[in-house]
């Protein structure tokens, strides 16, 4: 097991936290996090890969212990997001690596992927969405704010930033609550909690149908590229539906699709499967 370093790296001007452990050399790795949480989600999964793998997990702009601007000074949309962690992994050496994508963090990596595909060298999403099929009814609340943007709408929507609704994402579709560590949820609320952060939470939500648009644009990628892609995912996740999973084998006939038994956050109950199954996966 290596030692997990603890860095900041200066991304004009931004500064961008992140976790880095294994041994350069080796394949190299980004773990990309989702909402409403950071890269402090990897912290058991990193241990089990970094023997074979040189580990990156940054937080994201606005998440964890990354900058967050002002909103008048930096735009929260997805599409800038991409832009700093293309910048992050320029500043960082990561040239040519795969990509773990979970939740926000999966149209944060496909865009990297369509940008540069010469780049991605596989793809495993855990409950990373990008097809239609895969968006379930929880998110309705949230498509009825992108067709009417009102203050009425916007304001709907802060109750899915209330402490209890991150411990429901936590323990929704779980066999065993006690599994889930309650550090997490803690942690997460900590940060929902700070000055600002529930407008630029609100802002995302506004621009995720950017991510909808998108789709098509990410699907042709993987037509074109066949990326070595393993879909594993939490079957009980309340936002991205197991067909959403099924469907890039529609487009990557050769990828690998399986489901746990658990929610949205499936490192809380699986990261040891899931580590088994990324290092069975790249191992051949």
């Amino acid at each position: 097991m290596s030692t997990v370093h603890y860095r900041h790296a200066n991304v004009d001007g931004l500064k961008i936290f992140y976790r880095e452990a294994g041994t350069p050399g080796k394949p190299k790795l980004l773990l990309l996090h989702g909402f409403p949480s950071a890269g402090h989600m990897f912290r058991d999964l990193i241990p089990l890969l970094s023997k074979d793998f040189h580990i990156v997990a940054p937080d994201l702009p606005g998440f964890g212990q990354s900058d967050m601007p002002p909103r008048d000074q930096f735009g929260y949309t997805f599409d800038h997001i991409a832009d700093v962690i293309d910048r992050f992994t320029d500043v960082v050496g990561f040239d040519r690596y795969a990509i773990y994508v979970f939740d926000y963090g999966a149209p944060t990596g496909f865009r990297l992927a369509v940008k540069h595909p010469e780049r991605i060298t596989g793809i495993v999403s855990q409950n990373g969405n990008a097809y239609v099929e895969g968006l379930s009814d929880g998110w309705n609340p949230i498509r009825a704010y992108w067709e009417n943007p009102s203050d009425a709408n916007r304001e709907a929507l802060r109750g899915m930033l209330a402490p209890e609704t991150t411990r429901w994402q936590y323990t929704h579709g779980v066999a065993d609550e006690s599994l889930v560590s309650p550090d997490g949820i803690a942690l997460d609320n900590h940060y929902l909690a700070r000055a600002g952060m529930d407008d630029v939470q609100l802002d995302l939500f506004l621009d995720y149908q950017s991510n909808v648009a998108l789709y098509p644009v990410f699907q042709a990628y993987f037509r074109e590229h066949k990326p070595r892609f393993l879909a594993i995912w939490g079957k009980n996740d309340p936002f991205f539906l197991p067909p959403g999973a099924e469907a890039f084998k529609r487009d990557i006939p050769e990828a690998r699709v399986s489901f746990l038994d658990t929610g949205h956050f499936a490192l809380e109950t699986h990261a040891g499967e899931i580590a088994d199954a990324i290092l069975a996966f790249f191992a051949h």
